[in-house]
């Protein structure tokens, strides 16, 4: 079947299987590698992403089922300012870089997208407010105190620009280069 889905900024029409996952078509259709897939089962949230503003768990949802919405990946997440590409990080992907929120890194753009949802809900959450958002999330290094922290960062930091911008940028794989999208 025939899908059109907007990633990252742009428009993407793609022949699909039926039974294609969202997560699936985002790495192998779109080389959008940076959506990880850990559990195959929504339990571990490495697959989350935003539909429709809204973080799903993109290992089980059908990319059928995201047919005419938008998509933001954690590759949609760094702003452009001008001076290159990804010059800017999202005030999440500065938060876990400032707060060490990373350790192995496999579940961090799942928490990163969790985290963009709960703060465009709830743009001062408590700590337990972030702790219960990321009840789906796992984190296998058992990071979560950092992570906590760094959600609190980007919070205190840079709320009122939570929000992704148009991303007019993404890495091509095949070239290894960052385009332009639109």
């Amino acid at each position: 079947m025939q899908i059109q889905v907007t990633v990252n900024g742009k428009s993407r029409k793609s022949e699909v299987e039926d039974r294609t996952l969202l997560v699936d078509y985002l790495r192998d259709h779109l080389r959008l590698t940076g959506t990880h897939v850990g559990c195959d089962t929504s339990s571990c949230g490495a697959c989350t992403v935003h539909v429709d503003g809204m973080a799903v768990k993109s290992c089980t949802l059908l990319a059928a089922q995201a047919d005419g919405c938008t998509v933001t990946t954690i590759e949609g997440m760094a702003n452009a300012d001008g001076n290159g590409p990804t010059s800017r990080l999202h005030p999440l992907q500065e938060g876990f870089k400032e707060c060490h929120g990373l350790q192995c890194g496999f579940c961090t753009p799942g928490m990163i997208m969790t985290a963009a949802d709960l703060l465009t809900k709830n743009p001062n959450p408590s700590e337990r407010d972030i702790r219960e958002a990321l009840e789906g999330n796992i984190c296998r290094c058992t990071g979560y105190h950092n992570i906590v922290k760094a959600i609190q960062w980007a919070a205190e930091h840079n709320s009122s620009t939570l929000l992704a911008d148009p991303h007019l940028w993404t890495n091509d794989v095949a070239t290894k280069e960052v385009v332009e999208t639109h």
